[in-house]
């Protein structure tokens, strides 16, 4: 058996409330043929900051993240479960951490978890191009409080042009003991750079 510290990370996404809207923000996305802004995201660099040998990062790439469905994620997602370990480390980014908000706050989990990171979750708030169609938190927090989380912590920067920092903070109000941490120039977090939450993840070894 594995006895590394498991990292299992889901990435963000876009969602919609109809078709119509997917195609519509689809027209106006703009293309890209540098592929190096995306490996140089944090988080296809957890092995950058963290020692092989000490942990398992786990990142899949979720279905349809242009055009996200809450239960197609859960259907991959809940694949990955039976290879979990207790004290896992589940870290959500944007959507992502939407997900994994909505996910534990409305099923049980089958393992323990040692820490819980939410970086620029959405908790409500939508707009022309940013929608949570069926990753609307419908009972929130609901069983997440039920689950042995030894830590939780949100972060957010308040120059996030896509994900208001105060959803975060509406997170925070309604997890209690959470930790929240608030940036001032980091943006959504799409940059190479995370040393915080590095840090908050050594910690466990530690």
């Amino acid at each position: 058996m594995d006895i590394r510290q498991q990292i299992l990370h889901i990435h963000g996404g876009s969602a919609f409330n109809s078709y119509d809207n997917y195609i519509r923000n689809l027209k106006k996305w703009n293309i890209s043929i540098d592929d190096e802004s995306q490996s140089k995201h944090w988080s296809r660099n957890y092995y950058s900051f963290l020692f092989e040998d000490s942990f398992q990062c786990i990142v899949p790439t979720m279905p349809s993240k242009h055009n996200a469905k809450y239960l197609e994620w859960k259907i991959w997602f809940e694949k990955y479960l039976s290879v979990l370990h207790n004290d896992v480390i589940l870290v959500g980014h944007s959507l992502g951490g939407t997900f994994l908000a909505k996910y534990l706050s409305e099923e049980s989990f089958p393992v323990s978890i040692k820490q819980l990171h939410l970086v620029a979750p959405v908790y409500d708030y939508e707009d022309d191009e940013e929608e949570l169609a069926d990753f609307r938190l419908a009972d929130f927090p609901g069983k997440l409080l039920d689950i042995h989380i030894s830590e939780i912590h949100i972060y957010t920067s308040k120059d996030d042009d896509i994900v208001p920092y105060t959803e975060s903070e509406k997170y925070h109000k309604q997890i209690p003991g959470s930790s929240l941490h608030i940036f001032e120039d980091r943006g959504h977090f799409l940059g190479e750079e995370f040393s915080e939450l590095f840090e908050n993840i050594k910690k466990v070894s530690s």
